[in-house]
């Protein structure tokens, strides 16, 4: 991962072996190095052995906020194509004021951080998989004074709730986590209570606000990121396949709201229920191939009424065609994943949709391998975070644990890293560290979290090849400009 310009020397290199856990490292052997998650958290021992550190580059320095300033010292990353700079965004508001007397602080400088996981039931192993995540984070950045308290919420809001009670009648100064959006929405009014802010894994924007922020990839930011780039190459018309759900409605407004302040046009809409199994009429209705083999039949006939040799010889170029006249836009956006953008992309060829033309783009839901094999995709551009910074964290997590990480573990890794770092850097947890407008360096890239309880991404915009992915657009460095001097 290239380091960042925080202003301080930096380093992206990965530890050596003998800077970081072994390969053969267990889970057992960082339950004896940072403590059991049955019992009251974790606290970091044996300081000396975590020279393996560095390789998070600016969470690990400068407190891990982005300044603004040159690093002389760090290697320069690819210069990403200008962006136009983000707005400024309000003063944040004050988390609602406790309701409640508050529970006795323990009587020791200890810094505790709750954990909120789903470690047994049906999403056990994805909550061990980011609670090694968090282990790791704590074992880069935490030192003697942090504790970290794991409390399992089998998935349940009402045991959620439950455990975000305890964690602050325990002192907890923030909460990571709950995962999923009903858990968050049940640990929410709890923690306002308390006057505790919650760093929620969920991608459910419905919850965030009022002191929870949600640091799930979000649809809304990875289409305005897409289309911009589409717009900005000159590609102005477009249409939209959707899910009828939350997530589609959400990827649609935001085409809508993206397209229409650049001065394009959203030119067709095409929605479907979840889970449907033909697909052949949407797609149909979404090349308006009735009215283009209309329009086909009558251009044969115009130049067969002409019968001079120039209009003959069109109609026989015209032999092979199945429609006439151009697509009604210049790029689709398709807010599925897995088999479903499969079928679809599948059936695209069967109703005159060119690749070759047409841009066809796509949300986060296309960051999965083996999407090369379906010839209507490459080409495809969708946004994502840059990959590198993510595969430098696969290895080493795999290296350590034995095992390659869920998808999601970087947002735990982040979350308990963010936390470290504030508690070390004597802010605390106060809405002004968490929302900080210059953002933080993460496992992924940069990350900014937002008074409105969001969290925005610095994302790459990557191109689907026959064999992968290809960056088009590298992913921004920092959210603010850099200064000259």
């Amino acid at each position: 991962m290239a380091p960042l310009p925080v202003g301080c020397a930096t380093t992206s290199s990965l530890p050596s072996s003998g800077n970081s856990p072994s390969r053969s490292a267990s889970r057992s052997g960082w339950s004896s190095m940072l403590g059991d998650v049955k019992g009251k958290g974790f606290r970091m021992r044996g300081m000396e052995s975590r020279r393996g550190a560095s390789w998070l580059v600016t969470l690990a320095a400068c407190v891990g906020l982005l300044a603004g300033c040159a690093s002389p010292g760090s290697v320069p990353a690819p210069a990403p194509t200008p962006q136009p700079p983000p707005q400024v965004a309000p003063p944040p508001a004050a988390l609602p004021p406790p309701v409640a007397a508050q529970p006795a602080a323990p009587k020791d400088d200890k810094i505790r951080v709750g954990l909120l996981l789903p470690l047994t039931g049906a999403n056990a192993a994805l909550g061990q998989s980011m609670l090694d995540a968090a282990q790791m984070a704590l074992f880069d950045l935490g030192d003697e004074k942090f504790t970290l308290l794991p409390r399992d919420t089998q998935g349940s809001p009402g045991i959620a709730a439950t455990a975000a009670k305890g964690l602050i009648e325990e002192g907890a100064g923030v909460i990571l986590g709950p995962l999923f959006g009903a858990e968050a929405a049940a640990v929410k009014p709890v923690a306002a209570q308390a006057g505790k802010p919650v760093l929620s894994f969920s991608s459910d924007w419905n919850v965030a606000g009022g002191g929870v922020w949600t640091l799930g990839f979000q649809p809304q930011e990875q289409v305005r990121r897409v289309v911009g780039l589409s717009m900005a190459r000159g590609l102005m018309r477009f249409g939209v396949v959707a899910p009828s759900t939350p997530y589609g409605d959400a990827a649609v407004q935001s085409l809508r709201e993206a397209v229409e302040q650049a001065g394009g046009t959203v030119t067709k809409v095409e929605r479907y229920t979840a889970g449907a199994t033909n697909l052949t009429e949407l797609v149909k209705n979404l090349s308006d191939f009735d009215q283009r083999q209309a329009a086909l039949a009558a251009e044969r006939a115009r130049l067969t009424a002409l019968g001079d040799p120039e209009s003959l010889a069109a109609l026989r170029r015209l032999s092979n065609a199945d429609t006439f006249g151009p697509l009604p836009f210049d790029a689709v956006l398709i807010a599925e994943g897995g088999q479903t953008l499969r079928e679809l992309a599948a059936l695209f060829p069967f109703f005159d949709i060119d690749p070759g033309p047409v841009r066809m783009l796509g949300t986060g839901l296309w960051d999965e391998a083996g999407l090369g094999r379906e010839a209507a995709l490459v080409g495809g551009w969708f946004a994502a975070p840059a990959p590198e910074g993510r595969d430098a964290f696969e290895a080493r997590f795999q290296q350590t644990f034995g095992y390659r990480p869920h998808r999601l573990a970087t947002l735990a890794y982040d979350a308990t890293a963010l936390a470290a770092v504030l508690a070390k850097g004597g802010t605390g947890f106060t809405v002004p560290a968490l929302t900080n407008a210059n953002g933080f360096a993460g496992a992924e890239g940069i990350f900014r979290l937002l008074p409105t309880g969001t969290a925005e991404r610095g994302l790459a915009v990557m191109e689907v090849t026959r064999t992968g992915t290809t960056p088009v657009d590298p992913a921004p460095q920092s959210f603010v400009p850099v200064p000259t001097s």
